[in-house]
């Protein structure tokens, strides 16, 4: 794709990279790289070991081979590898030296690359080796298309008469700078006279990508209030590839997204795609210009602990509610369940009163993508906790002004105080929101996103007149509280949560329940099962453990079914429905 506008002119020499897929239905790109060499006898060269957005080392050398160098004219020169995602790479004098290799692309997530015979997506963390010491370094990326490909899309500005060859100003933002190739859908519009374009590539037969445009430009234009106005890119592109996967990345000027063919079919799913495209286009203002001071300049060769994630994700998932709801991309009811769904999310996990929100973050490179069967009771999910401080947060400032601010006017303090080059300690963001509340919030931080005690919702259900929808106590139903899944036929425990009758029975994951009372029990009939006993019955469970038969006495307990789902109180005032409108929109 090709955007007018000059290229500024740069001072150092760029590295330069031609991308090929000489036989794309294998799932390899081939890549030839110029390094300047500044003249020294050898150059050391790395990539990248994990890409900004997602915390964990993911080792992306593993996909690297048939490394070589040679000199100018063809001549054959040393390179070794030096370290896990390292090579030095004798230069022989030269001015530069070129730099062949092979990557494997088969990996349908944003974080990694994905090649075959009608298309291909490309991240630059698992894809550009680059030169240690020359990440300012301007980076040049030309594209050579298969036969029948026809589009390149990415936030990269163009070369001007060169298609499909893009430069980045430097590594940084080659890596923050996916690439789409293949016969793209794309669509463009405007808002504050700048450029976006959505992409869609892949199966977008059944894609309505005119109602998916219409709702991209209103989540734009509601960030856009939210962040008063401050479209800071020179141009935007939502890039999703369609292939039923699921998942998003944010990028500085752009994100990669994944999507079901179907999704503008069904409205949930159509719903969930305007959530993650919300959650990832805010992200251009949270956490890629307002961050946390851990996250930038990057390391991307070694692990960048911060315990703000809660704020750099978190704050995001409650504003991509917002952004869906305030423009009426969705109804006053569905945002409910959508803030209904983040507050289970905390409230029903055991690991809430272990981990607080901080440390969540600060341990997401051991935690958050290497989930086991024993996570809920450890830990909390950051992405949720912090949505549901956001929530009260956003009460809570309202509440303290008397409605004359919101969290949008303290997102917004933040921005001004502490987006681009400076980023933000925890203190800094703690005393930018008292600011904006016009009270110390310092204690409040403490509680509410340093500590592992129950939240407080008493005070954001008052000022909006919400509730908690009371539980039908009526007809108690017995629970057990594993969670199971039907293995071929068979019922295998798949989860316990602590404080439940299982898991004080001492049932175990992976266990198989074949009969309860030595009547047999089938994988698809353990819900009905139940329904025969009551609480407080105590049962006999005949289990396999690893292919041992033993017997468990399980005294049930009472179905505590959905406690936590958010409604509006049936005496709320004139003054908190407006309130209500005033925070979500009519």
């Amino acid at each position: 794709m090709t955007l007018s506008g000059p290229i500024a002119a740069q001072a150092l020499e760029p590295i330069r990279y031609t991308v090929r897929f000489p036989a794309p239905e294998t799932h390899y790109l081939e890549v030839e790289a110029v390094y300047p060499t500044g003249g020294r006898p050898h150059v050391d060269l790395f990539m990248a070991v994990w890409t900004p957005g997602s915390y964990l080392v993911r080792e992306y050398a593993r996909h690297v081979e048939n490394v070589t160098v040679r000199g100018p004219g063809g001549r054959a020169l040393t390179i070794q590898k030096s370290a896990k995602n390292r090579w030095r790479a004798d230069t022989g004098g030269a001015p530069t030296v070129t730099v062949t290799y092979r990557v494997y692309g088969r990996e349908m997530t944003v974080r990694n690359n994905w090649v075959e015979s009608s298309f291909a997506m490309l991240n630059g963390a698992p894809t550009f080796i680059s030169l240690v010491g020359g990440s300012s370094r301007p980076h040049e990326v030309r594209l050579e298309l298969p036969s029948g490909w026809k589009t390149s899309s990415t936030a990269m500005l163009p070369v001007a008469g060169q298609p499909h060859t893009y430069r980045a100003e430097d590594f940084d933002t080659l890596v923050d700078s996916p690439i789409v190739l293949g016969n793209s859908l794309i669509r463009e519009f405007e808002v504050a006279g700048k450029r976006h374009f959505l992409v869609l590539e892949g199966e977008t037969a059944f894609f309505d990508v005119d109602e998916a445009v219409k709702g991209v430009r209103k989540i734009v234009e509601a960030g856009g209030q939210v962040m008063g106005g401050r479209y800071d890119y020179p141009h935007y592109f939502v890039l999703y590839v369609i292939t039923d996967a699921g998942g998003g990345l944010e990028h500085k000027n752009s994100f990669l997204g994944l999507a079901g063919r179907y999704t503008t079919r069904n409205r949930r799913a159509y719903l969930g795609w305007l959530g993650l495209t919300a959650h990832e286009y805010f992200h251009n203002w949270n956490i890629k210009r307002l961050r946390p001071v851990e996250l930038g300049p990057f390391d991307y060769e070694n692990e960048v602990y911060t315990k703000a994630l809660w704020i750099a994700e978190g704050f995001t998932d409650y504003y991509a509610g917002l952004l869906v709801k305030r423009p009426g991309l969705s109804t006053r009811d569905e945002y409910f369940e959508e803030l209904t769904g983040q507050i289970e999310a905390v409230q029903s996990v055991p690991g809430r009163l272990v981990t607080s929100a901080d440390m969540s973050s600060y341990d997401a490179w051991i935690k958050q993508y290497r989930p086991d069967e024993n996570t809920p009771n450890t830990t909390i999910n950051y992405y949720s906790k912090g949505a549901v401080i956001a929530f009260l947060l956003d009460a809570r400032i309202r509440r303290a002004t008397n409605g004359a601010k919101s969290l949008d006017d303290a997102m917004r303090l933040a921005y001004e105080r502490y987006s681009g080059a400076r980023g933000f300690t925890a203190e800094q963001f703690y005393q930018t929101m008292s600011d904006a509340a016009g009270t110390d919030l310092r204690s409040w931080f403490a509680a509410t996103a340093e500590s592992s005690k129950e939240l407080d919702y008493a005070e954001a259900l008052d000022w909006f007149g919400l509730r908690f929808r009371p539980v039908d106590v009526g007809n108690p139903r017995a629970w057990m509280g594993a969670t199971t899944r039907n293995d071929a036929g068979r019922l295998v425990v798949s989860g316990l949560r602590r404080e439940t009758p299982a898991y004080a029975a001492g049932l175990n994951v992976d266990d198989e329940i074949l009969a309860i009372d030595d009547v047999r029990v089938r994988a698809d009939a353990l819900a009905g099962r139940l329904e025969q006993y009551r609480p407080s019955d105590k049962v006999t469970l005949l289990i396999s453990r690893r292919d041992r038969v033993t017997r468990l006495d399980v005294t049930l307990g009472t179905d505590p079914g959905r406690r936590w789902r958010i409604e509006p109180a049936p005496n709320a005032t004139a003054d908190q429905k407006q309130r209500v409108t005033a925070w979500i929109g009519s």
